[in-house]
């Protein structure tokens, strides 16, 4: 059946076939000023339709239901007939086929750059998690003068346990014995541990700042370079001098300079 649309910027109608609609997603072009509008929403009610146009049969349905009606094939016409049917000039594609290439282009650029910033931020887990990729990503560091090391969550460190202990053999230093866990699925560097001693009122009385080569003296640097394995426990001792200090307990906790 045929029913009519009207343009609503130069009020021309045109007379158009259910199917026609539905393939373009209601999208029509006008073919006297090349106005795209929805040609669905401008269908003509009915009455007004047989007022500027012929008589329709009284029996025939309503031009909404029409749309979702399945489109009836010509006696004697094949599929590939109905494929090649001429669309009218108005239902013209109204995206130039050079603007989509040039948008999905551009979609795959900026997918390119967000995968790219992704890959610096995370390149020490990528690293860790998959071992294959380490020579790309230390080829890449190379040219934009950054560092692959291990990662660096504290979050996923914790101190399992610490004290402070009076050393038996000189009574102005103090012991302090820790445990750090990595609990982390992949290794991750030795912290830093900042520890504060306090008086009777709680009040710092001095701070200071364990790198890890403070508590790991004596330990090889290649091996401290491997960091704390995935779930790993790392018991640390240092010594303290409190000459002067009148500390009675302590504070501490870990970080990542």
């Amino acid at each position: 059946m045929n029913l009519t649309t009207r343009c609503p910027s130069c009020g021309t109608a045109f007379r158009v076939q259910p199917v026609q609609l539905s393939a373009r997603g209601g999208k029509v072009r006008c073919g006297k000023c090349g106005n795209v509008f929805d040609g669905v929403k401008a269908l003509l009610a009915e009455g007004a339709a047989q007022a500027e146009t012929a008589p329709a049969l009284d029996n025939e349905p309503s031009p909404q239901l029409g749309l979702f009606e399945a489109p009836k094939r010509l006696p004697g016409a094949g599929d590939a007939a109905n494929e090649d049917a001429a669309v009218p000039e108005f239902l013209d594609d109204p995206v130039p086929p050079r603007r989509r290439i040039a948008w999905a282009l551009a979609a795959l650029l900026a997918l390119a750059a967000l995968l790219a910033q992704a890959a610096f931020w995370f390149r020490s887990e990528i690293a860790v998690l998959l071992p294959d990729t380490r020579p790309q990503l230390e080829a890449a560091c190379a040219v934009l003068k950054c560092e692959l090391r291990l990662p660096r969550r504290p979050k996923l460190m914790a101190i399992e346990s610490s004290d402070l202990q009076a050393d038996g053999r000189r009574d102005s230093v103090i012991v302090l014995n820790a445990v750090l866990r990595n609990q982390a699925q992949f290794a991750q560097e030795y912290p830093s541990l900042e520890l504060t001693l306090t008086d009777e009122r709680d009040e710092a009385v001095a701070r200071r700042v364990l790198a890890p080569v403070d508590y790991l003296g004596g330990v090889a640097a290649d091996i401290v370079a491997r960091g704390i394995g995935p779930g790993a426990d790392t018991v640390l001792r240092v010594y303290i001098d409190t000459t002067g200090l009148r500390a009675v307990g302590y504070r501490m906790y870990l970080f990542f300079p």
